[in-house]
């Protein structure tokens, strides 16, 4: 059984932040591999489905993104998941908007979220990263994080969650370069094909045309009875 766990804040007001695309990736999840509808449990929303040959657990802490440890904590031990089979799903500041990366391990870099799992369940879980951008001054990094995101990134965003819930299964199974190929062919624009080679005209046959016989009659004669 996998844990996937998407940080976020709850409620209405910061739905549509750009903190809270761990929720948006596993709404994605959620609504393309049909899993169950979310209800309240573990201190937060929990979904229950299938990713190809795995049982997938979704959880939405609503603890505010600093206490998302305790609603993550609180699941793992219930169902008895052991934390290399938790995969959380971030905001991240160091990843240009609309890239992806999947690490295991590693520091909180100040993320509260991130920060918060680290104290309830140990460092040694999956990171989905989500790059959201930094806003150049670490002053307006929380305005920014708490910001909704702007209609110029809308497409970007679709094409990253499509991607995310395109390679879920993979990420279940454990495959994360397979998962990263399926979130790179939705955001990733195709290279133009080369234009074909214009079909070159054929030459028109060169006929050749008699000289004119400058002869005389006399001569004709004898050249044919040579």
């Amino acid at each position: 059984m996998k844990l996937f766990v998407g940080l976020g804040n709850p409620g209405s007001k910061y739905s549509g932040n750009r903190h809270n695309i761990g929720f948006m990736a596993l709404d994605a999840i959620a609504d393309a591999h049909g899993f169950a509808p979310f209800r309240s449990k573990f201190q937060g929303q929990l979904s229950e489905g299938r990713l190809g040959s795995e049982k997938v657990l979704l959880l939405k802490p609503e603890t505010f993104m600093n206490l998302s440890g305790q609603s993550a904590g609180e699941a793992m031990r219930f169902y008895k998941i052991d934390v290399s089979d938790v995969v959380v799903f971030h905001d991240e500041l160091d990843l240009a908007p609309g890239k992806c990366r999947v690490k295991t391990g590693g520091g909180h870099a100040g993320h509260n979220g991130l920060r918060s799992l680290h104290q309830h369940i140990t460092p040694e879980y999956v990171r989905v990263r989500l790059g959201i951008g930094h806003p150049g001054d670490k002053k307006l990094v929380s305005n920014y994080v708490l910001g909704d995101f702007a209609k110029a990134d809308q497409d970007w965003l679709e094409d990253l969650l499509a991607g995310i819930a395109k390679g879920a299964p993979d990420l279940a199974a454990g495959d994360h370069g397979r998962f990263m190929n399926a979130v790179a062919l939705k955001t990733v624009p195709a290279r133009p094909k080369p234009a074909a080679p214009k079909p070159q005209a054929k030459a028109a046959p060169v006929v050749e045309t008699p000289s004119e016989d400058t002869r005389s009659a006399l001569q004709k004669l004898v050249d044919k009875f040579r």
